[in-house]
Formats: structure tokens, sequence, C-alpha cells
């Protein structure tokens, strides 16, 4: 329990219902939603789409989705591939023989086919009661009637100025008055409110195909797009089985690839290995080890992991107990193991949602425009930012994660979903990117290691070592700074914090649902 001395959070408690998401007016429109009869997959959908207006840095019906879905919270559990693929004309070649040898993220080869709509649809198909009419309606209020700017977002939307400055069509639609909006300004989106009424009344098909794919297409070919009508017509969502490993006597599950939630799975793999028990939360050792277990996760990742469909490493293979033994045998508390630094850019946005309803249903929910508002292009007249997912592909013919013709790349949003005995135990996510394998790591560790409710888990200081450097926010103490200098970590102090969290724990034998969320974004929890 926490110290009502200091400034904090409470953990969140219900026995109906529970929501946790990065803004409190997607929660409360969850819970309205659910108060109305809705299932988790209602909620989590009219949550999602309230933020992909109200939070555009981080997420939009631009943009792609996972979810991982368990009905009454026991039995099977469902998983959402909601990510676009490239466009058909996409050949490594083409590239090559313009000399483009990476993917500028801010340019129409960016974008790959947005995922989102058609997720949400087919979440619901699947599991809800209310359809796109009813739940898009929150969104189309704010975006139509005028959002209120929240704090965290206003913090992002100063810090990417330049970025909106220089975009495509996004001075006009996201620069009110020619300079960022400020916290507590009033920001309407009347051309994106039109957009989400379409959708509303004719479903993905209206974004699919017709006048709003016409005018994505028609915006990204006139900035040297390869897109064409037939390649947002002939997008689907995957729905596959999770996969996952064992921690702590607790099953772990994760989408498949393309997504990235196998790092998250390698790295519990590895940590599993060591007695995190023996070491103090914040400590060198318990930073170093989960610093080790990372560079060891996204390195196997980026070697092997891509769309499915172009792999050659078998996913079990990777997940399997001592695929990683070469480098779990050479860690040692003293120095860093010499590995390659392999990693894309940095994917600082996201909005993570957990819904569990009356009934038990769960839903872990992700939405995404990659990078802090996506590719700075939005479409001529639709009012539609477009993420910059396709910035993950690599120029680089035989890899797994190479560009080609209708391929999805490799992700970066991974929902979590934690059972014990077959039962949801914990829905949950980290946001920010490429930290969110480590994140998710770090809190389910601080809940099975160290004993720490959700939000006790949510807060705890946390790091990330990429790319060489062992970024750290603020709260990690300077002897834990110094030494892991000494073991030869180079560290450096983050601008921002890393990400965001929402968690829901249930309780079967109390009938009790715990909740916590953020801080590092405005995150809220709400129950009934």
């Amino acid at each position: 329990m926490r110290s009502f001395h200091f400034p904090g959070r409470s953990t969140v408690h219900a026995l109906n219902a529970m929501v946790a998401t990065s803004h409190p007016q997607a929660a409360l429109a969850a819970i309205e939603v659910m108060r109305a009869g809705g299932t988790a997959a209602d909620a989590a959908v009219a949550a999602a789409a309230l933020l992909a207006v109200i939070e555009p840095q981080s997420t939009g019906i631009g943009g792609d989705c996972f979810a991982l879905v368990q009905p009454k919270g026991e039995g099977k559990i469902t998983a959402y591939n909601g990510s676009g693929r490239a466009p058909m004309a996409a050949d490594v070649e083409w590239y090559l023989e313009r000399k483009i040898h990476s993917v500028p993220l801010t340019s129409a080869h960016a974008v790959s086919v947005p995922g989102a709509i058609d997720a949400w649809h087919r979440i619901l198909q699947d599991h809800g009661r209310l359809g796109l009419d009813r739940l898009l309606q929150p969104a189309i209020r704010a975006a139509e009637e005028g959002y209120v700017v929240a704090p965290r977002i206003a913090f992002d939307w100063k810090n990417q100025f330049e970025k909106l400055k220089n975009g495509t069509n996004t001075e006009r639609y996201l620069l009110p008055h020619g300079k960022p909006a400020a916290a507590g300004d009033v920001i309407h989106q009347p051309e994106l409110g039109q957009t989400l009424r379409a959708i509303a009344k004719e479903g993905p098909k209206a974004f699919y195909t017709g006048a709003i794919a016409e005018d994505i297409v028609e915006t990204l070919r006139g900035i040297g797009g390869l897109h064409t009508l037939e390649d947002f017509a002939n997008h689907r969502t995957e729905v596959t089985a999770p996969i996952g490993t064992v921690y702590k006597d607790h099953d772990v599950w994760q989408c498949p690839p393309n997504g990235p939630g196998i790092t998250m799975l390698v790295m519990l793999n590895i940590l599993s290995r060591f007695d995190l028990t023996k070491v103090a939360p914040l400590s060198v050792e318990r930073m170093h080890l989960e610093a080790e277990a990372a560079r060891i996760a996204y390195m196997l990742r980026e070697q092997h992991i891509g769309d499915p469909a172009h792999m050659t490493t078998e996913v079990a293979s990777i997940l399997a107990r001592d695929f990683a033994d070469e480098y779990i045998g050479k860690i040692s508390m003293e120095r860093l193991l010499d590995l390659p630094n392999v990693a894309p850019p940095m994917n600082p946005d996201t909005v993570y949602i957990t819904v569990v309803d009356r009934d038990r249903n769960v839903c872990s929910f992700i939405n995404s425009v990659a990078h802090s508002f996506g590719s700075a292009i939005i479409s001529n007249k639709t009012g539609v930012l477009l993420q910059n997912r396709a910035g993950g592909f690599r120029i680089q013919p035989g890899h797994p994660n190479c560009i080609g013709p209708g391929k999805r790349p490799l992700h970066t949003i991974i929902p979590a979903l934690v059972t014990k005995a077959g039962r949801a135990q914990m829905s949950y996510g980290v946001m920010g990117g490429q930290y969110q394998p480590t994140g998710q790591t770090h809190v389910l560790t601080n809940m099975l290691d160290y004993g720490c409710d959700v939000q006790e888990a949510i807060d705890m200081a946390r790091g990330l070592h990429y790319e060489g450097v062992y970024q750290l926010e603020d709260g990690i103490p300077a002897d834990v700074v110094e030494g892991l200098e000494r073991i030869g970590h180079k560290t450096t102090k983050l601008v921002a914090p890393l990400g965001g969290g929402q968690a829901i724990w249930i309780d079967w034998d109390k009938g009790t649902l715990t909740g916590g969320s953020d801080p590092r974004k405005d995150g809220c929890a709400l129950g009934y």
C-alpha cells in the first residue's frame, strides 16, 4: 500500500466492470458503454475511437490495432492482428534502384494501409453487442463539437511542432493559429468528424473503398506513394491464436508475429533463469539483468521476426527455453554482454486500453499511429492522420522484415494477457514503441517477483537499454545509475518518461477488479 503522506495514485476497485486508459474522457466513454449493456469489446472500441480524436499524437483511424480477447475470462483466447500491409507495388528493388536504403519516416513510403477500422469491426462482430454506428458517437462529438487538450497531449504537441509544421496538411489541420495546441485549448476537427460519420453509417467499407480511400490514395500518390485503391480494398484483419510462455506459474500471452510480443516472452524466458527476489527492485543487479535480457531478446527479434509468411525461424523455436542459451550463459553481473546494437528508430506513441465487463469478458487492446503524429501526412479532405508503420521495414533483401509487396512490417504494439489455470488474471499493456516489451516485463516482474499491486508496478521507475545507451527515468536512484556505469553501461536521462501503462487484475475469489493507470500520461482507471 502506498504512503498517503506523499502524492501518488491509489488502485481503483470495483465489483462489476472496469476500464483503464490513457485519458479520463476515454475511460468515461467506455464505462458509459458498459452501463448501457455493451461488452468489454464494445467499450474498448468506443474508447479507442475517442482517443483517435483527442490523443492524435498517439493514435488515430489512420493507424493499426492489435487485441487479445477472452470471453468470460476463461478458456480460448483470440488474437486480432489489425496491422496493415505495404502497397503491392512496394518491391524492394524499386527502392534500391532509387538508392533508398531506409524508409523515410515522414514520406508516403512509411504509410502502410491502416488496419484499425477493419479490426474494430471484426472484434465487434465476434465479441460485441453494439455496432460502430453507436460506438463512434463520442468520437464524432469530440471531433465536431470540440475537445479540450490534456496536459500530456499538449506536451507532445509542443515537442512535435517542427514535424507538424513541415508535414503534409498537418499545419492546416493540427496547428491552429500556427502554433501547437496548449493544455486547455479547444480543438475542432470537422473533417475527421465527417469521416467518422461515414464509417458509423456504412461500416469499414466506407474507409477502405469509396471517397475516403480515394482521397487517401490521391494524397499519398501526390507525394510519391505507391498505394492503390486495391491495396485498401483488399485489406483484412487476421484472426489467430496467441503465443505464450510461463513465468512464476502464470501463463503470459501475446499476439504472434508480425507483432513483437514474442520479444517480451523471450525476456521472461531469460529472466526465469534468475531469482529476482534476491535483489532489490531498484538495484543495480535488477536493472542490469533486465537490460541484458532486453538486449538479447531485441537482438533475436531483429534477426528473426517479420511478416510470418516470410520468416525462416519457427515461432516455437524462438520460444523454446534453450533458444537463447548461447547468450544467457554469458550474462555476468560485472560487465555487459558483447552484443551488436540492432534496432529500428524509436516509436514513442501509442494508446493502450484494458477492459473487463460484468460478465468478465476481457479485452486487452492497443492502437497506434507509430511515431508521434505518425507520418505527419493528413489526407487532403478527410482529416485522417496516417501512420508511418512501414518505416519499421528494412530495405535489405533476404531479411524477414524486408519491405515487399503486401507484407506486414515488424510492429511495436503489444497487448498482453496473463492467465492462471486458464482463467484471466491480468489484462495489461505498456505504451512507448520499442519500450513495450521491456515495460511489460518490468511491470509483470514488479508484481510477481516483488509483490507490487498494479498501481505500484506501473509507477515504479523505468529504464530502457536501447541502441547502446541505458535510457533512465529520473526516478532511478543516483547510486544505481553510478553502479550501472561502473559495470559498463552508458546512461542518459530521458527528456520524457517511458510510455504509459494500464492494468486490471481479476480476483476471482473475491469477485473484484483492481485497476491501475499511468501518471506518465493522463491515465485513468474507472470501475463500477
